[in-house]
């Protein structure tokens, strides 16, 4: 295959950061884009400001989607969507000509902006606030390492760019040498602390804007991920020097040493870094979180859990532990549909058995432990929420329950009282169906004028203090091997307090004591490298961030940096949701034979798969991909990267190997093709 040669240098230049221009709504009412010269731009502080502005939606997660945050753990063992994903089917995922997450335009942007600004202002050619300035550059420095993350989960091993480079064939192709994975990830944290060493602490009172204390969060969630993947993939093509390691081949990284000597020393110096920053951050706010009471108001006289609300708030300036967060607004049309998923079934997006059977008893000990006086019973909604930890006490949601909303057309006083519904797992709407029969009312304000035509402006948390604890907790352990290393229990603790454990519950060794993983196997994070873990105490660590974090948007990264995949490529699983079949549940519905029939249009699974829902597996023809359950390719850990980027790249455009790009592992040169192995 040879491209044009006429769209080359235009392709390379888009692909490497190359450009002189971004546009800022500001600049461009003042004259047409045709006219627009670099020497127009960043000579005030509004202007730096509006161009960073620009970027933050370019950039950081935000309520994007139905369900808007909280669906994103979706495609994991917490959340189903209403169909399955083609990473966990065999031969469907396959190497294109294009992939479009090999996208460089924001680092270009972000580039060809902050090489700008800094020369304005160390010329001192930019008028304004000089503290003000150096925050939005700092800014800058911060948008350019997160988006650096993001393709670091997704690719691994990646060219690092630091300006915008002329239109020189040459340059552009040298410039896409792909640097080694945890090369990356050390220049992601340089740019944090450059970013820390630019902003002031308290710039903004609300928290909507990027902070230091928010940069020290991403920094220990990059140096812990990085720390993980080193330490589990050790050995593997996806690291570094690993047998089979695909950039051994180019002979820029030949002869690569890692700068801490050795593999293990690497991973020893990203761990080190993460519990030095989330430390800061954990000091600083843990007496600020907030705790969950374990209750939801069934009437309007009842007080408010400030926990529930915490995450279904419009404004989040109240909550110290929110380090940052997105405001919406319906007049300005920055709404989302976070609220009228709530009232729904999440939209279709289904909380998952794994998850729900993952949480903890009152008690602190695992569903399959022997407990004083109950025991576990999934046998009704009402009975999964009994004696639980009160995070899935409050956040599952129960037919019967009584729903106490504001603003309704035709309301009582201020509120309204609805009573929840019985789970509609049949309906053929897709934003209407209830996935696994199991849905979430975490996200929700209990406003309808939120809610209606998907038209509400519940605000979205980006970043929140509470994760510092988790991170630190991991890390440490990861460097120590020992529970009583500096703060893990005292962090464990007060994670717990704040979900609202008391008791004996507060101690994480009664978990540890009862945890059998041998009965964890639907947690996906049980395993590494295709086998259970041994270690309980890692296990619960891992256990407590799930349960902190669901449906958060971190499930996926933490799968991957856990590698916690391998032992599907083997052993097929089934997603499963509420126990349907056997039990007074059965009975909400009028099923005939042919509901369940494994026909192409049964509304069910069938009662000889299992007696738990399989939403994948309804029907069970040949057409299904996912009717045996899902299977896993070790290539599916990172991205194909796309054909057309090893030929825009090649010194005669058409000879792959002559690119300074390398395949990742398992994953072919030829386009449709799928993984390797």
């Amino acid at each position: 295959m040879k491209l044009n040669m006429n769209i080359i240098k235009t392709a390379l230049a888009v692909m490497i950061m190359s450009g002189t221009f971004i546009s800022c709504d500001d600049f461009l009412d003042k004259e047409p884009p045709s006219y627009i010269v670099p020497e127009d731009y960043y000579r005030s502080e509004d202007q730096v400001q509006a161009c960073v502005n620009a970027l933050y939606t370019d950039v950081l997660p935000s309520h994007g989607g139905s369900y808007g945050t909280f669906q994103t753990d979706g495609h994991t063992d917490n959340q189903a969507f209403t169909g399955a994903s083609t990473r966990y089917a065999s031969g469907q995922w396959k190497v294109g000509i294009d992939n479009g997450n090999w996208s460089w335009g924001t680092i270009r942007n972000i580039n060809y902006q902050l090489n700008t600004i800094l020369g304005r202002y160390e010329n001192k050619e930019i008028t304004g606030s000089d503290k003000n300035i150096r925050h939005y550059i700092g800014e800058l420095y911060f948008l350019r390492a997160y988006r650096y993350f993001t393709l670091l989960q997704q690719w691994g091993d990646l060219p690092i760019v630091k300006e915008a480079y002329p239109d020189n064939e040459e340059i552009l192709i040298a410039a896409n040498k792909r640097m080694p994975r945890n090369e990356v990830a050390r220049f992601i944290l340089e740019d944090l602390d450059t970013a820390i060493s630019y902003m002031s602490d308290n710039f903004d009172a609300r928290r909507t804007r990027i902070s230091p204390d928010a940069a020290q969060l991403v920094k220990s969630r990059v140096a812990l991920f990085e720390g993980s993947w080193l330490t589990n993939f050790k050995g593997t093509p996806f690291v570094p020097n690993g047998e089979g390691w695909p950039g051994k081949a180019k002979e820029y990284n030949a002869n690569y040493q890692y700068p801490s000597g050795d593999i293990d020393n690497e991973a020893k110096y990203f761990f080190t870094v993460a519990v030095e920053a989330a430390e800061k951050v954990a000091e600083k706010y843990k007496g600020d979180l907030v705790k969950n009471t374990g209750t939801i108001p069934q009437s309007a006289s009842d007080p408010e859990n400030p926990y529930f609300k915490l995450f279904g708030n419009i404004d989040m300036s109240g909550f110290k532990e929110v380090l940052l967060w997105r405001e919406y607004d319906r007049g300005l049309g920055i709404q989302n549909h976070v609220e009228t998923s709530v009232n729904r079934g999440n939209m279709g997006i289904g909380v998952t058995r794994s998850l729900v059977e993952g949480f903890l008893m009152a008690d602190g000990k695992p569903v399959y432990a022997a407990h004083d006086g109950f025991s576990y019973n999934d046998e009704t909604l009402t009975t999964v929420r009994t004696n639980r930890d009160p995070r899935l006490t409050i956040f599952l949601k129960e037919p019967g329950q009584v729903n106490v909303y504001k603003n309704m057309d035709d309301r009582i006083g201020d509120m309204f009282v609805e009573i929840e519904p019985t789970p509609d797992i049949t309906n053929g709407a897709s934003d209407r169906v209830y996935t696994t029969g199991y849905t979430l009312r975490k996200g929700g304000t209990f406003d309808k004028a939120l809610a209606g035509n998907h038209k509400g402006y519940t605000a979205s948390i980006t970043f929140r203090a509470t994760e510092a604890l988790l991170n630190y907790m991991e890390a440490q352990y990861m460097l120590s091997g020992n529970i009583g290393a500096g703060k893990i229990l005292e962090y464990w603790k007060i994670i717990r307090a704040c979900a609202g454990f008391s008791g004996t519950a507060l101690d994480p060794n009664v978990t540890i004591a009862a945890t059998e993983i041998e009965k964890e196997k639907l947690d996906w994070g049980a395993y590494t490298a295709g086998r259970l873990l041994t270690d309980p105490v890692l296990y619960n660590i891992r256990r407590e961030r799930r349960s902190e974090l669901m449906a958060e948007g971190l499930r996926w990264m933490d799968l991957i940096r856990w590698r916690s995949l391998d032992q599907m490529t083997t052993v097929r699983y089934h997603i499963e949701g509420f126990h349907l079949w056997n039990t007074p549940m059965q009975d909400w519905y009028k099923f005939t034979a042919t509901d369940y029939n494994g026909s192409s249009s049964a509304k069910v699974s069938s009662p000889e798969l299992s007696e738990y829902l399989r939403p994948y597996e309804k029907n069970m023809t040949s057409g299904n991909l996912y009717k045996d359950g899902y299977t896993w390719s070790m290539a599916h850990y990172l991205e194909p990267m796309p054909i057309r980027q090893f030929l825009l790249t090649s010194s005669d455009h058409e000879t792959i190997e002559l690119s300074p790009l390398y395949q990742n592992p398992y994953w072919p040169t030829t386009a449709d093709q799928a993984a390797e192995k």
